[in-house]
């Protein structure tokens, strides 16, 4: 700790989390220029909240930033279960769920404080995240496959599958386009979380030999074994 610089106590792990910064900020400009909805543009917030709260632990090793930062994951998880499992829900089921979430975010908020177990956190946001993905993969399968697609709105009017888009190609073909390109997006982001987190548990088991590489290695180099800030 500290060994670059006494206002950073893992220097690493604290400015890998510009990144999440940069990222936060991009989404919201993303979802305000696209008009998206306000529920994204919040969950952004949120992502941009875990890379502040991140940020701030890892710069102080302080247990009220630490609290910052690892339920700031879990809120922003939240909100994300919030955009995907509201999608064309009627608003009393929205009203619904949103009681639902805050209620077990600030369950798993006063359990986490009571207990203060690592192993609950990683468990509670392993599973938000795993509903999340989930639920994501099942709402691009229905709403653009054709062989699963429900009523739509272009359906209602008449609209068939076959129909011709303004560049040429049916709208069956475009949707399968466009699912094949998410579906490429979904295996890049899942392959690039798990090996982070891989690398991150590796971090973890063989800590004191990787210590020794870096120290061997130096810098700027031996940065590149410091698990943790891959993931």
């Amino acid at each position: 700790d500290y060994y670059a610089t006494p206002y950073a106590a893992e220097i690493v792990n604290a400015f890998t989390n510009i990144l999440f910064l940069y990222l936060g900020v991009k989404g919201i400009r993303s979802c305000r220029k696209n008009g998206h909805d306000a529920i994204f543009q919040v969950a952004f917030l949120g992502y941009l909240l875990v890379g502040l709260g991140s940020f701030l632990f890892h710069s102080t090793l302080k247990y009220p930033m630490q609290l910052v930062d690892e339920l700031s994951m879990i809120y922003t998880t939240c909100l994300m279960c919030y955009a995907t499992f509201s999608f064309s829900r009627p608003r009393s089921q929205c009203v619904i769920l949103g009681a639902g979430l805050l209620s077990l975010a600030i369950f798993i908020t006063l359990y986490y404080h009571y207990l203060q177990d690592p192993v609950f956190h990683q468990v509670a946001y392993g599973v938000l995240t795993a509903v999340v993905i989930f639920r994501s993969m099942w709402v691009m399968e229905v709403t653009l496959r054709p062989s699963l697609q429900r009523s739509r709105s272009h359906a209602k009017s008449g609209a068939s599958g076959h129909a011709l888009t303004t560049s040429g190609e049916t709208v069956n073909d475009r949707d399968l386009r466009i699912l094949n390109s998410m579906w490429v997006m979904v295996a890049y982001g899942l392959s690039t979380f798990l090996g982070g987190f891989f690398i991150w548990n590796l971090d973890n088991k063989y800590c004191s030999t990787l210590r020794i590489w870096r120290r061997e290695i130096g810098l700027p180099w031996g940065i590149l074994l410091e698990g943790h800030g891959w993931w």
